[in-house]
């Protein structure tokens, strides 16, 4: 598989057990490990043009602003683009993953047009949330 560029941002999210997570990020969801630093506990994965970093917790050096408690990202939610957000919330279901908000289509206003999305949120094993869409293509702004 070609590398795509390095993208300007990268989220790189601490969490309790490597292994399960990555069960959760690569099995699941459809990332694919980059590149990994095993010894150091340490993964970066992508899905498309999305790079994730995955660090466990107490091996290397993490970086903490406060005390780590779960749910993990509170107040945070990664969005990622995937050609088919239907599909891969049925795959999450049909494994037993419970969504913490179900499938959706939702419109959203940009500037004088609405952009649509299919989209669903589900928490990882650490509790960080993830926003999975699909485009729904983009209409004009109904009138007020």
């Amino acid at each position: 598989m070609p590398l795509d560029p390095d993208p300007a941002l990268v989220p790189e999210l601490l969490v309790t057990d490597l292994d399960r997570s990555l069960a959760f990020w690569r099995d699941r969801c459809g990332f694919v490990v980059r590149y990994a630093r095993p010894e150091e506990r340490f993964a970066a994965i992508v899905l498309g043009s999305a790079h994730l970093l995955l660090e466990q917790v107490g091996v290397g050096r993490n970086w903490l602003a406060g005390p780590l408690e779960r749910p993990f990202g509170r107040g945070l939610n990664l969005q990622v683009a995937v050609p088919d957000a239907g599909a891969l919330a049925a795959r999450l279901t049909d494994a037993g993953i419970a969504l913490f908000m179900p499938v959706e289509h939702r419109w959203y206003r940009v500037d004088d047009e609405e952009t649509g999305v299919e989209q669903f949120v589900v928490a990882d094993p650490d509790g960080w949330l993830v926003r999975f869409q699909s485009s729904l293509g983009r209409r004009p702004r109904p009138v007020d």
